[in-house]
């Protein structure tokens, strides 16, 4: 009888112990780069590059192809872009600067027993991130730094952040080193809470200085784009005011882009060769069956697409990034077209740890996407920038406006994806204008946006930039300044 009573404890226990086990919460390893396209990834059909680390993110886990961010509110797009995503609204209900008055991913999942540690770019202010993230390390304040002289902050035992200090290394390496002293350090033993360990790398965004030896592997340089332009014949309302733009002269030569690119590309597989010491540190340790991984990237970029160089425009290769989802309970190597955002990723976490999100939450959880429960989440994309451009898309067509110009284009991304050849002016059109014009309009309806668009589409007035003076910025590594600003080449 005290035998059987013995045999009836341990089973018992070891019962609880497994509802406990399958109870706890996921880890969440988030991995946010900066500036990078949604097709620089070798798994999602670019042959040019070499990702094998993501490749295997998206081998484990779902790829979202249809992943946008919601446009912007300045030529700094990483600003309402890390502001949406960490709030899971958008730019029009937000202060994008501060973030004062929000509920932020970190600061929620704190609030629900995760750790939450933070190292990387912070766009949005100090107080900010104080709230979502109780420990950090090698903290950059915001947009961009040369990326072997970074400034850094570390948040102390009392609270407040200390710095900065100049990062000795690469960015991608200080910030990787960062997440992995944090995992390493993390309690494994049951019961213990679960982490949000949060990277928001620097990588790809410029100056596009690839560590030595990476530059290599490109030597024969990647291809054009396929809607390569040596410059934009009209102004968009973003040629001339930003930074980005300045990058390369006018026009866009064939060789400056395809070096742009090669650069671009080595930082690309810098960063994945990083997350592959992050994942092999989360094995280590056992805990990579049990944690959500998370790739994506703030935005877009141009690098010659159009003849831009920048973000600042509402064309795919801008407005469209990477977004990779894997870990328990999620499906392997599988593709979902349907449209998302970025500010989507905020309430997915929230489901998949049980954790209701704040009120005023815009986004919607992907979940029932590769779950089935739903074929899609929205039929239509909004892609609001600044005060000078607003488009919308469905599953084939594309329409932009261009309200201070008056200028309009329309695009069937089903035969030109690369959006190379506007049919606006073609009659045939005109029930489609018509129908995304009204859904433009319940856009702006729906999301708070007063700006008054264009109905009808007139002439651009043509643009030459040709021999128009550049100054580098002050975060441009001595040899880009030589390389890209000689007035000589």
């Amino acid at each position: 009888m005290q035998r059987l009573l013995l045999s009836l404890s341990l089973l018992l226990a070891f019962a609880t112990g497994a509802i406990a086990a399958s109870a706890a919460k996921p880890n969440i390893l988030f991995l946010f780069a900066d500036d990078q396209r949604a097709d620089t990834i070798a798994a999602h059909g670019n042959a040019h590059i070499k990702t094998p680390v993501i490749d295997g993110l998206a081998r484990a886990g779902v790829s979202f192809r249809n992943n946008y961010v919601f446009g912007g509110n300045s030529g700094a797009v990483c600003v309402p872009s890390r502001a949406m995503l960490h709030t899971g609204k958008t730019w029009f209900a937000l202060n994008t600067q501060t973030l004062a008055g929000e509920k932020l991913m970190g600061e929620l999942l704190g609030e629900h027993g995760y750790t939450t540690f933070g190292t990387g770019k912070w766009h949005n202010g100090q107080p900010s991130w104080l709230r979502s993230f109780q420990y950090g390390e090698s903290v950059m304040f915001g947009g961009m730094s040369d990326h072997t002289k970074v400034p850094l902050h570390d948040r102390t035992a009392d609270g407040k952040m200390a710095g900065p200090r100049l990062g000795s290394g690469f960015s991608t390496e200080l910030f990787t080193d960062a997440a992995i002293k944090f995992i390493e350090q993390h309690d494994t033993a049951a019961g213990t809470k679960p982490f949000f360990c949060y990277i928001a790398f620097t990588a790809p965004h410029d100056p596009r200085q690839p560590p030595p030896g990476f530059p290599a592997n490109y030597a024969s340089r990647p291809p054009l784009p396929k809607n390569f332009l040596p410059q934009l014949p009209f102004d968009n309302g973003a040629m001339t005011g930003g930074r980005d733009e300045n990058l390369g002269a006018w026009p866009r030569t064939e060789t400056m882009i395809r070096d742009q690119l090669a650069e671009y590309y080595a930082m690309v597989e810098h960063l994945d060769a990083q997350i592959g010491r992050l994942l092999a540190t989360l094995k280590a340790r056992g805990l990579a069956d049990h944690t959500i991984i998370v790739y994506a990237a703030d935005n877009g970029l141009a690098l010659g697409s159009h003849g831009l160089l920048g973000k600042q425009s509402v064309f795919e290769h801008s407005m469209r990034t990477p977004f990779i989802i894997g870990g328990p309970g999620i499906p392997k190597n599988k593709s979902v077209q349907s449209f998302t955002y970025l500010f989507d990723i905020f309430p997915t976490l929230c489901e998949l740890t049980g954790v209701t999100p704040p009120p005023g939450v815009f986004g919607e959880s992907v979940r029932p996407l590769w779950t089935g429960a739903k074929p899609a989440l929205r039929d239509t994309v909004f892609l609001p920038y600044i005060q000078v451009q607003r488009a919308v898309r469905d599953a084939r067509w594309k329409l932009i406006r261009y309200p201070k110009l008056g200028y309009s284009q329309l695009f069937d991304l089903q035969t030109d994806p690369n959006e190379t050849q506007s049919v606006y002016d073609d009659p045939a059109r005109a029930p489609d204008i018509a129908r995304l014009t009204a859904t433009m309009q319940a856009w702006q309806t729906k999301v708070g946006d007063p700006l008054v668009l264009n109905t009808g589409s007139n002439p651009p007035p043509r643009i030459d930039l040709t021999g128009k003076k550049r100054d580098p910025d002050q975060w441009q590594p001595e040899w880009i300044v030589k390389k890209y600003f000689d007035p000589a080449k």
